[in-house]
């Protein structure tokens, strides 16, 4: 019984639509509306600014933290940290409160390592941001990340580790179809940081 409240709870937690609430209550727009369409970071970065992209990244990532945390909470075992941290990132895609949509996973994802092993959080995320500093692509950051992250875990004799690191590659991968699809076409589209995008400014005003 106590598993199962702790997954509703998990998912109730991540469903908290964070872009959304920011861009109604601070920018009245629909974040729908705009940009990528989606309701992660990345676009409210985007579409509201540094400043709304990095409140809702870190909220986002707080609500995997919490929502994982829900069994020591509750005075569980800490490895079910793991398996009702996916509540939460299910919650994140298919929020009950935006009629089952969502983002992509990533940042509510990252709460859960945050959780499970802050110094694991730390170096994957500065493992991400040297790839978006490189390549200015989230994607292809978030992408790599997760996958060199799932193969490290092998490594690390933590078959529950590995276990919900490879379900949440699944997860990532699945919401990331259409940024793979543009990715193979060349199309992807760049952050407005890194040196892809900084070359790609060079050229655009060497063109004029």
């Amino acid at each position: 019984m106590k598993l199962l409240i702790c997954a509703i709870l998990a998912y109730l937690i991540g469903s908290f639509p964070t872009a959304y609430i920011v861009g109604k209550v601070f920018f009245h727009k629909n974040i729908f509306d705009y940009g990528s369409g989606n309701v992660g970071t990345t676009n409210a970065y985007r579409v509201f600014g540094k400043f709304a992209g990095t409140v809702v990244l870190v909220v986002d990532i707080l609500k995997g933290t919490l929502g994982a945390l829900m069994p020591v909470f509750f005075g569980l075992d800490r490895h079910w940290i793991l398996f009702i941290g996916i509540c939460a990132v299910i919650g994140h895609c298919f929020s009950i409160f935006l009629k089952f949509r969502g983002g992509k996973a990533v940042a509510t994802s990252a709460g859960i390592l945050l959780a499970y092993s802050p110094l694991l959080f730390v170096i994957c995320f500065i493992f991400l941001a040297i790839i978006v500093y490189t390549t200015s692509m989230v994607s292809v950051a978030s992408l790599t990340t997760i996958l060199f992250f799932t193969i490290a875990t092998l490594f690390m004799h933590d078959w529950i580790l590995t276990t919900v690191a490879a379900i949440v590659t699944v997860i990532i991968y699945v919401r990331h179809i259409p940024n793979i699809k543009r990715l193979l076409k060349g199309q992807e589209n760049l952050v407005s940081v890194g040196l892809q995008y900084k070359k790609q400014q060079r050229v655009k005003k060497n063109q004029k």
